[in-house]
């Protein structure tokens, strides 16, 4: 791959540097000059790394930074940016989005040095173009906690914005994070994409509880953002609704099933009308 060499060195500072999320070809030119012209690279993962920078032709020396490093490791960096061009890269897509990255942008910033941005590829921004869900205001999540209570606790503090919400999430976790959503959001409309921009990509798209059935028996590989659309735009159902639906499904079914049958009727977090149907059962 043969590129028109610039040779004329970087001005120092900080250049942010957005890299593939999956195909290569996805690269910018202005990103592959940018490393190709750096004096330093500071990459999550060297081994990940320097497949991008043999693709890119760049042969500037890597150093590990990452959300482990420690502050005297950006101290030494942010003192480096005064006569060198350095570059930071995640191992996919634009670094600090969920990254730490923004320690060494305010550390760098603080000391007086210049910040470069180079933009290209995010996996959330990405999912959002394949959902087929509102994107006039959406709420990137990142990862959602790994305990159980933290988790709930994170749904239960978004489960009111009006604005598609955007999460980050692995294969073996998938099916579990879909039940928790659906147990806190409801039956909402959402998306799965995995593999963007491979061989391999695909969205599927569907009701939470449902998506999380499918992935239950299957876990897919590879990494996964989740994108859930805002709560619908009806009037709240009240508590006298609300107790009339399920009294008439406590009728026939036992609590859990009637909370299950009157959640996706309603649209409602499947906890709350548990937690009621429970007190209604009584």
């Amino acid at each position: 791959m043969a590129h028109l060499m610039n040779d004329e060195p970087l001005p120092a500072g900080l250049y942010i540097v957005a890299t593939p999320i999956g195909n290569l070809g996805d690269l910018s030119p202005r990103a592959g000059e940018t490393l190709r012209r750096a004096d330093l690279v500071l990459a999550e993962d060297k081994r990940v790394t320097a497949k991008l920078l043999a693709h890119a032709e760049a042969r500037a020396p890597m150093r590990v930074y990452h959300d482990h490093s420690s502050g005297e490791d950006r101290k030494r960096i942010v003192a480096e940016l005064a006569d060198k061009a350095v570059a930071l890269v995640s191992d996919a897509g634009t670094p600090l989005i969920s990254d730490p990255g923004y320690k060494l942008v305010r550390a760098a910033r603080e000391a007086g040095h210049a910040v470069h941005t180079v933009p290209g590829p995010c996996a959330a921004v990405a999912a959002l173009t394949l959902a087929g869900l509102p994107t006039d205001r959406f709420l990137f999540m990142g990862f959602l906690p790994a305990k159980a209570k933290a988790r709930a606790e994170a749904i239960a503090e978004v489960a009111t914005v009006r604005a598609s919400l955007v999460l980050y999430e692995s294969g073996p976790r998938l099916a579990e994070t879909l039940e928790v959503l659906a147990d806190g959001l409801g039956p909402r409309d959402a998306a799965v994409a995995r593999e963007i921009s491979k061989l391999y990509e695909e969205c599927v798209t569907g009701i939470l509880p449902d998506l999380a059935g499918r992935y239950a028996e299957a876990p897919p590989k590879g990494e996964i953002v989740i994108v859930v659309g805002p709560p619908p735009a009806a009037a709240e159902t009240s508590d006298e609704q609300l107790d009339q639906a399920l009294d008439e499904a406590l009728a026939a079914m036992t609590p859990s099933r009637a909370a299950a049958a009157v959640a996706e009727q309603l649209g409602l977090p499947r906890k709350r009308v548990y937690a009621r149907a429970l007190e209604r059962g009584r």
